[in-house]
């Protein structure tokens, strides 16, 4: 299975079953809640979405390689445990730098809503 692959299939199954064996140890994460540095702050982060969130589904619209970047668009959501339980849908992309070993070493989230409209979504549904 090739890295893309491997990729489509955690986005599937996410945040369940991750292939962490793609990151490098010192791979950087940024999105626009957190900013870090290792593997195991990663894992963390992945670990503390399982345990909090509820019904995660991380939709995958696109996802293609140039160069030493692979380019993924998707849509994540969840339903935050607050007693009238919100759902939570945040557009958004992804920029994976991956080095010569094939190894993730940057993994970069951008968000096509503001963080404020997050916060909104568990006061003010959206109506569909």
């Amino acid at each position: 299975m090739n890295i893309l692959d491997i990729i489509k299939k955690d986005y599937q199954t996410f945040p369940q079953n991750q292939t962490y064996s793609i990151y490098a140890e010192n791979v950087y994460f940024k999105d626009p809640m957190t900013e870090f540095t290792g593997i195991k702050r990663y894992q963390t982060m992945i670990q503390f979405m399982s345990t909090w969130f509820k019904n995660i589904d991380l939709e995958l619209h696109n996802i293609y390689q140039s160069d030493n970047i692979i380019h993924t668009k998707w849509t994540l959501h969840w339903t935050t445990p607050l007693p009238w339980k919100p759902s939570i849908s945040i557009p958004g992309s992804s920029e994976l730098s991956i080095n010569d070993q094939n190894l993730i070493t940057s993994h970069i989230d951008y968000w096509n809503c503001s963080k404020w409209d997050v916060v909104k979504q568990h006061f003010f549904p959206n109506p569909s």
